[in-house]
């Protein structure tokens, strides 16, 4: 069975001890944990950018001795997205201006971060912002509903994750309207992605849909076949998997926009506005309007705010150094969507 209610039942089952226990897990519910949904951002996921790890973010490097004081923990995401290479990269930039060493961990992404976070795992890591406000507050989903993760604090938001609904050309389907009575995949059971799809679906009160849940790689091939009608995927485009999709099929990206993005902003205060320009994907050539949510760096309130202060300093100053999502990742921006408390280190930073 499909819709809201397995999903309810899932996360009611997991409660906040299964948000805790996603922090030693290596599945791909989170939100583009093995970044086949694309969801935390899969452009540029080919691994060439040091995202298989070979730069030493498993360890090789030397992280697995010296002084253990210096040695931070960071949660990214999947390897096939943009948490984990950009992750890497702040790595590099961090051990060449600091005595700290980076050990940056594939993950699945926002909900086992806030997990890892929660139970004092990771150091650092990377997450939506609206999975960080929900997790703070105690509420938007039930596996954090009135069991808030105290301890998380924020460091700086960094780039858009713009909602993409893409299905094919032949399916029809030209608005969220059009979806009552389709099969839609949602994104990993219990992810990031999931959350963003099923609240704007709710928010457009689109109920009668039968629901999928599978990572982005699967939900492309579940396209081409004919086995569901739409996809969310959540990530910075262009997002690679949907490339690729889009070089074998004529797909479409649905729009949300006029008084549906209204609709959806005001339920959900951490949307913004995004629009997918025309000719990100092949045979799309119209600027395609959307809403989107923020990835951010995220910590807990036990780390040191010295360590904070000098981990976030080292990063915004030398933003020159970073090769992926450079056109949106600035001091000047970097609490645009904030939507927790600042860790007191980061805070020094910023207001310095």
């Amino acid at each position: 069975m499909s819709s809201h209610r397995t999903r309810r039942r899932f996360l009611e089952a997991t409660g906040v001890a299964g948000v805790a226990a996603l922090a030693g897990c290596s599945g791909n519910g989170g939100d583009g944990s093995d970044g086949s949904d694309g969801s935390d951002g899969s452009d540029g996921s080919d691994g060439s950018d040091g995202s298989d790890g070979s730069d030493g973010s498993d360890g090789s490097d030397g992280s697995d001795g010296g002084d253990s004081e210096n040695r931070l923990s960071w949660h990214a995401g999947g390897t096939g997205g943009t948490y984990y290479p950009l992750s890497n990269e702040f790595k590099t930039v961090v051990e060449a201006n600091t005595d700290f060493s980076l050990n940056v961990q594939s993950t699945g992404a926002s909900v086992e971060n806030v997990g890892s976070l929660a139970d004092g795992s990771a150091d650092f890591a990377l997450i939506q912002n609206d999975i960080a406000s929900f997790a703070k507050n105690g509420t938007g989903i039930e596996a954090f509903q009135d069991n808030s993760i105290e301890n998380l604090q924020g460091v700086a938001t960094l780039y858009p994750e713009t909602i993409t609904l893409v299905t094919l050309a032949e399916n029809d389907i030209s608005s969220v309207d059009d979806l009552s009575g389709a099969t839609i995949n949602t994104g990993d059971l219990g992810s990031g992605t999931q959350v963003n799809a099923q609240q704007i679906l709710e928010s457009l009160g689109i109920s009668d849909y039968n629901e999928q849940n599978a990572g982005f790689s699967q939900a492309s091939e579940q396209l081409a076949n004919g086995d569901i009608d739409a996809a969310f995927v959540v990530g910075g485009w262009p997002v690679g998997a949907i490339e690729d999709l889009a070089n074998t099929n004529d797909i479409a990206i649905v729009p949300i926009a006029g008084d549906n993005r209204e609709a959806v902003k005001e339920d959900a205060s951490w949307f913004a506005n995004d629009t997918i320009p025309g000719g990100t994907y092949s045979g799309v050539d119209e600027d395609v309007e959307t809403v989107a949510v923020q990835a951010m760096i995220a910590t807990n309130s036990e780390v040191p705010t010295d360590t904070v202060e000098t981990v976030t300093a080292a990063i915004f100053d030398n933003l020159d150094e970073l090769t992926i999502k450079t056109d949106f990742i600035t001091v000047d921006s970097a609490q645009d969507g904030m939507s927790i408390e600042l860790h007191e280190g980061a805070a020094a930073y910023f207001d310095a």
